[in-house]
């Protein structure tokens, strides 16, 4: 039975935050107590990076930055997780409040700015988890880190993170984190692959693994912008591309008071805009390098859209804040029988 559509306009009346704190502590409580597990959903794995997907759906970064409900989260059915962002040392992100829900528009307004523990408090909680699946590290710099120096953080995490992740993506689309977003110019972003690329062609032979790395991108850019991005991607053999970050657009929520708010704007209003980098991206990179795909999958049929874009996987955040557990088996299910055209 599906609780979520009679709890949501409770949890709606609260502070967005707040709620989204206490809804993760109340999953890792439920794990603990012994939550169900769903009913297993027949979707033929996947190959994405080398990694084995169980089904093509996966949880973006953000909803659980610190790795808290780890075990919970797994239990929804996810094929995989992904948490973070986290940077090397802990940081109180920017002042409350800074999320907010477009609840007429399915969307969400975040300006968080990296909130987090630090990666050294994300990875001693990863320790007590026994999800045994995939799980991907978002790594990102430190609000006080100069973004001349970027790099230095970008390798401290991936040092870091290397041995408890099975890939590690890369975030430079923060729109909350002044002048990351540089990070995409050409020469910046050569700079910062060229560093992350030999770095974990070091790590591999140290661990004797390969865990592969993704570039998560924003959703704001120009045609050129893509091309320069894919160009990059191919150049330094980055292992795949999460597209997309949130937008600095308000495009679809101008009707809404809260439009004003700073900060990236997520959920239903993203889908056009995000797919429509999905499939550029596919174009320009012509299945050298596969896509994660995310933004505005509020419904199965949109994770599946993402698919047709050229994606290989699909990520969901603020559908799962609107729609609650059974998106995920709706997104699965409109996803199991999926084949790319060749």
């Amino acid at each position: 039975m599906n609780l979520y559509p009679l709890l949501r306009p409770l949890l709606f009346t609260f502070d967005a935050e707040r709620v989204h704190e206490l809804t993760l502590h109340g999953v890792a409580l439920l794990n603990h107590l012994g939550l169900p597990r769903p009913l297993q959903q027949n979707s033929p794995s996947v190959e994405v990076m080398g990694l084995h997907f169980p089904n093509r759906i996966g949880l973006a970064a953000g909803l659980d930055k610190n790795g808290i409900a780890v075990d919970g989260l797994s239990r929804l059915g996810f094929g995989f997780l992904e948490v973070g962002t986290v940077t090397p040392r802990s940081q109180p992100g920017n002042p409350a409040p800074r999320m907010f829900r477009l609840t007429d528009q399915e969307a969400i307004i975040n300006r968080m700015g990296f909130n987090n523990a630090g990666i050294d408090a994300l990875l001693a909680q990863l320790k007590h988890m026994r999800y045994q699946g995939i799980l991907g590290i978002n790594i990102g710099k430190n609000l006080d880190t100069p973004i001349e120096r970027a790099a230095d953080d970008y390798l401290i995490g991936l040092d870091k993170a290397y041995a408890q992740a099975s890939y590690v993506a890369i975030n430079i689309s923060s729109p909350n984190t002044q002048n990351l977003r540089q990070l995409q110019g050409q020469s910046e972003l050569d700079n910062l692959l060229a560093s992350l690329k030999q770095r974990q062609t070091l790590l591999a032979d140290r661990h004797g693994r390969w865990v592969p790395m993704a570039l998560k991108i924003a959703p704001d850019l120009d045609a050129g912008q893509i091309t320069g991005i894919a160009d990059a991607l191919r150049r330094h053999r980055i292992d795949a591309v999460i597209a997309t970050n949130t937008t600095l657009s308000r495009e679809g929520v101008e009707a809404s008071p809260l439009a004003a708010e700073a900060g990236g704007l997520s959920g239903s209003p993203l889908f056009e805009k995000s797919t429509v980098v999905v499939r550029a991206l596919a174009h320009a990179l012509e299945g050298e390098v596969p896509i994660i795909a995310a933004g505005g999958v509020t419904t199965g049929a949109r994770a599946r859209a993402k698919l047709d874009a050229g994606a290989s996987l699909v990520q969901v955040y603020s559908g799962l804040i609107y729609r609650g557990p059974a998106l995920v088996k709706e997104c699965i299910a409109a996803t199991k029988d999926y084949q790319p055209s060749i």
